[in-house]
Protein backbone atom coordinates (compact mmCIF):
# COMPACT_ATOMS: atom_id res chain seq x y z
CA UNK A 1 0.00 0.00 0.00
CA UNK A 2 2.81 2.43 0.79
CA UNK A 3 4.48 1.57 -2.51
CA UNK A 4 2.18 3.73 -4.67
CA UNK A 5 2.99 6.89 -2.68
CA UNK A 6 6.74 6.76 -3.15
CA UNK A 7 8.86 9.45 -4.77
CA UNK A 8 10.81 6.71 -6.53
CA UNK A 9 9.10 4.60 -9.19
CA UNK A 10 11.39 1.69 -8.27
CA UNK A 11 10.31 1.82 -4.62
CA UNK A 12 10.51 -1.61 -3.04
CA UNK A 13 9.10 -3.03 0.16
CA UNK A 14 12.68 -3.15 1.41
CA UNK A 15 12.67 0.65 1.92
CA UNK A 16 9.64 0.62 4.21
CA UNK A 17 9.50 -2.94 5.40
CA UNK A 18 7.45 -4.32 8.25
CA UNK A 19 10.69 -4.87 10.17
CA UNK A 20 11.09 -1.10 10.52
CA UNK A 21 7.79 -1.05 12.42
CA UNK A 22 8.87 -3.83 14.81
CA UNK A 23 9.84 -1.51 17.72
CA UNK A 24 6.42 0.19 17.46
CA UNK A 25 4.63 -3.15 17.29
CA UNK A 26 6.52 -4.45 20.35
CA UNK A 27 5.71 -1.24 22.21
CA UNK A 28 2.05 -1.62 21.26
CA UNK A 29 1.97 -5.20 22.59
CA UNK A 30 3.53 -4.01 25.88
CA UNK A 31 0.93 -1.23 26.02
CA UNK A 32 -1.91 -3.73 25.55
CA UNK A 33 -0.55 -6.03 28.25
CA UNK A 34 -0.15 -3.18 30.75
CA UNK A 35 -3.61 -1.81 30.08
CA UNK A 36 -5.44 -5.12 30.50
CA UNK A 37 -3.73 -6.22 33.71
CA UNK A 38 -5.92 -6.01 36.82
CA UNK A 39 -5.05 -3.13 39.12
CA UNK A 40 -3.86 -5.44 41.87
CA UNK A 41 -1.09 -6.68 39.53
CA UNK A 42 0.79 -3.44 40.09
CA UNK A 43 2.78 -2.85 43.29
CA UNK A 44 0.82 -0.58 45.61
CA UNK A 45 3.55 0.25 48.10
CA UNK A 46 5.81 2.01 45.63
CA UNK A 47 6.48 5.62 46.57
CA UNK A 48 6.25 7.01 43.04
CA UNK A 49 2.71 5.66 42.71
CA UNK A 50 1.61 7.92 45.55
CA UNK A 51 2.38 11.00 43.43
CA UNK A 52 -0.80 12.69 42.30
CA UNK A 53 -1.53 11.81 38.66
CA UNK A 54 1.36 9.30 38.41
CA UNK A 55 -0.85 7.03 36.32
CA UNK A 56 -1.62 9.94 33.95
CA UNK A 57 2.11 10.50 33.47
CA UNK A 58 2.51 6.79 32.71
CA UNK A 59 -0.35 6.95 30.18
CA UNK A 60 1.23 10.02 28.55
CA UNK A 61 4.62 8.35 28.14
CA UNK A 62 3.53 4.87 27.05
CA UNK A 63 1.14 6.19 24.39
CA UNK A 64 3.64 8.86 23.33
CA UNK A 65 6.51 6.39 22.98
CA UNK A 66 4.36 3.88 21.11
CA UNK A 67 3.12 6.57 18.71
CA UNK A 68 6.67 7.84 18.15
CA UNK A 69 7.93 4.34 17.35
CA UNK A 70 5.07 3.75 14.91
CA UNK A 71 5.62 7.11 13.16
CA UNK A 72 9.40 7.00 12.92
CA UNK A 73 9.63 4.60 9.93
CA UNK A 74 7.20 6.77 7.99
CA UNK A 75 9.01 9.97 8.96
CA UNK A 76 12.32 8.53 7.71
CA UNK A 77 10.84 7.12 4.49
CA UNK A 78 11.01 8.53 0.98
CA UNK A 79 7.29 9.23 0.80
CA UNK A 80 6.05 12.61 -0.36
CA UNK A 81 5.37 15.08 2.45
CA UNK A 82 1.59 15.05 1.93
CA UNK A 83 1.48 11.25 2.15
CA UNK A 84 3.59 11.29 5.30
CA UNK A 85 1.14 13.76 6.79
CA UNK A 86 -1.72 11.47 5.74
CA UNK A 87 -0.17 8.48 7.54
CA UNK A 88 0.77 10.58 10.58
CA UNK A 89 -2.84 11.67 10.97
CA UNK A 90 -4.14 8.11 10.49
CA UNK A 91 -1.78 6.67 13.10
CA UNK A 92 -2.45 9.48 15.60
CA UNK A 93 -6.24 9.18 15.24
CA UNK A 94 -6.04 5.38 15.45
CA UNK A 95 -4.00 5.61 18.64
CA UNK A 96 -6.51 8.06 20.15
CA UNK A 97 -9.34 5.69 19.30
CA UNK A 98 -7.36 2.84 20.82
CA UNK A 99 -6.88 4.92 23.98
CA UNK A 100 -10.62 5.44 24.51
CA UNK A 101 -11.29 1.82 23.56
CA UNK A 102 -8.93 0.60 26.28
CA UNK A 103 -10.80 2.70 28.81
CA UNK A 104 -14.05 0.95 27.87
CA UNK A 105 -12.29 -2.44 27.94
CA UNK A 106 -11.03 -1.64 31.44
CA UNK A 107 -14.49 -0.58 32.56
CA UNK A 108 -16.41 -3.58 31.29
CA UNK A 109 -13.93 -6.47 31.15
CA UNK A 110 -11.01 -5.96 33.57
CA UNK A 111 -11.62 -6.59 37.27
CA UNK A 112 -10.69 -3.69 39.56
CA UNK A 113 -10.09 -1.32 36.62
CA UNK A 114 -12.36 1.57 35.75
CA UNK A 115 -13.07 4.11 33.03
CA UNK A 116 -11.21 7.38 33.51
CA UNK A 117 -11.59 10.15 30.95
CA UNK A 118 -8.42 11.81 32.27
CA UNK A 119 -6.46 8.68 31.32
CA UNK A 120 -7.71 9.09 27.77
CA UNK A 121 -6.80 12.79 27.85
CA UNK A 122 -3.27 11.86 28.96
CA UNK A 123 -3.10 9.23 26.20
CA UNK A 124 -4.22 11.75 23.59
CA UNK A 125 -1.83 14.43 24.82
CA UNK A 126 1.08 11.95 24.65
CA UNK A 127 0.02 11.02 21.13
CA UNK A 128 -0.18 14.69 20.10
CA UNK A 129 3.24 15.52 21.55
CA UNK A 130 4.83 12.46 19.89
CA UNK A 131 3.23 13.25 16.54
CA UNK A 132 4.33 16.89 16.56
CA UNK A 133 7.82 16.00 17.78
CA UNK A 134 8.28 13.33 15.11
CA UNK A 135 6.94 15.61 12.37
CA UNK A 136 9.19 18.48 13.43
CA UNK A 137 12.47 16.74 14.22
CA UNK A 138 12.58 13.37 12.47
CA UNK A 139 11.10 14.02 9.05
CA UNK A 140 13.28 13.90 5.94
Amino acid sequence: MLRKFSKDRNFTDRKLSAAKFLPGIISFVILVVLLVLPEDSFPQDEEWLQISFADKIAHFFIFGITTFLLLLPIANSDLYKKFKRHYFIRIAVSMCIWGITTEFIQKFFIPSRSFDLLDWAADSFGILVATLYTWRYHRR
